[in-house]
């Protein structure tokens, strides 16, 4: 199909870190994507990720309290923009209300939809709830399902999807070498005795609200009093968790409160920490990659490979296992210093091109309005 018209949805920052090198990679492939920016995250800036140079429309769709709603107002918006624009192909990235939302728009209008990150399962639907749930919606209803890892594709195949089911790696470690460079990194430091100790975490989940991030703080402010550690705390956009995580470790001397970073700024900061404590995904891919270890603040993970790599462990949500944990690991040299060698479970960095062949020759092989996997 030489003159296929692709439409990529992004609604957050994370959608925009990992799209990025999918639109290069398609406009290379001489199918340069139209981008639909939903609004999800306020304040996105397509600059910020090397997508000005893109075709975009904006939906203005805002991210609420209720996810189910704000999928569908994604799935109005942007079906009015598919039948006005001549789409052929949707892709969605991860398990996000937008990412559901424009799904669903695809199938509305009989489209093609191709699902980047496809097969990412915590087999809970509570942890993370919605993404658990959006994610085996969206890879029901997709043709192409690019699964970064064999084990995201072994979920896909047991569940029988009746899309076309490829294993590409993960999109974020191509815009994690675009920062750094090529991947792995070499081993970072040799932890020594009388070295400062340098904490960073991040939480933001919606299971981790409320009385999870008051008892993450709690273990924070115990820790602070430890003579030699210092605690970065990067706070996440959304304001209410911002607010309240800022509330909670107020006062004290060892614990630095930033604004959200830059995705650039994120990752400078990884590779000066000794430890991550997160409830990122995205963290949780590009930590094994950087050689730096992470403690995963989650019931279930969907990123099994991460803790398989043996740079990240999962870390009961509770303030004394959280301090006695992170005190055992600065104690053990040598543990935490296996911890940081760095791994890649999540792909070589070359997975756009990968996705945007493929995307092509399917295109090649097949004509628009004639999707194969079931509708919404």
């Amino acid at each position: 199909m030489a003159h296929a018209s692709i439409a990529l949805v992004i609604g957050t920052r994370p959608e925009a870190i990992k799209l990025s090198p999918v639109a290069r990679a398609l406009a290379a492939q001489g199918l340069k994507p139209l981008l639909i920016v939903t609004g999800q995250h306020p304040g996105l800036e397509l600059a910020g990720h090397d997508l000005d140079g893109f075709d975009s429309v904006p939906l203005c769709c805002e991210g609420l309290p209720d996810p189910t709603i704000h999928a569908d107002l994604v799935r109005s918006a942007m079906t009015r923009v598919l039948a006005l624009r001549g789409i052929d192909m949707v892709i969605v990235q991860g398990d996000t209300s937008s990412a559901l939302g424009g799904a669903l728009a695809a199938r509305e209008q009989g489209l093609f939809l191709a699902h980047v990150e496809a097969g990412l399962r915590s087999h809970d639907p509570r942890f993370p709830w919605p993404e658990e749930e959006n994610r085996v919606q969206i890879d029901r209803l997709a043709d192409l399902l690019f699964a970064p890892t064999a084990g995201n594709a072994a979920n896909l195949r047991r569940e029988g999807v009746a899309g076309e089911v490829h294993v590409t790696g993960n999109t974020g470690i191509d815009a994690l070498a675009t920062l750094v460079g090529p991947l792995p990194l070499k081993k970072r430091f040799r932890l020594l005795p009388k070295r400062k100790f340098q904490l960073l975490v991040t939480c933001h989940r919606r299971e981790n609200w409320g009385d999870g991030l008051a008892r993450l703080a709690d273990a924070l402010n115990d820790l602070a009093g430890d003579r030699g550690v210092t605690i970065d705390v990067v706070l996440h956009p959304n304001p209410t968790v911002a607010q309240a995580m800022a509330e909670l470790v107020r006062g004290q001397e060892a614990i630095r409160v930033l604004p959200p970073l830059s995705h650039d700024a994120l990752v400078t900061a990884m590779r000066r920490a000794d430890l991550l404590i997160s409830d990122s995904g995205g963290m949780q891919e590009e930590a094994p990659a950087l050689g730096v270890p992470m403690l995963v603040l989650r019931r279930r993970t969907e990123r099994p490979e991460a803790l398989a790599s043996g740079n990240a462990r999962m870390l009961e949500p509770d303030p004394k296992s959280i301090a006695a944990t992170v005190r055992a690991l600065r104690r053990d040299h040598r543990e935490l210093e296996a911890m940081a060698r760095p791994t890649m479970p999540f792909g070589d960095g070359r997975s756009a091109p990968r996705i945007a062949g493929l995307t092509r020759a399917w295109l090649d092989r097949h004509s628009a309005r004639e999707p194969v996997a079931g509708v919404a």
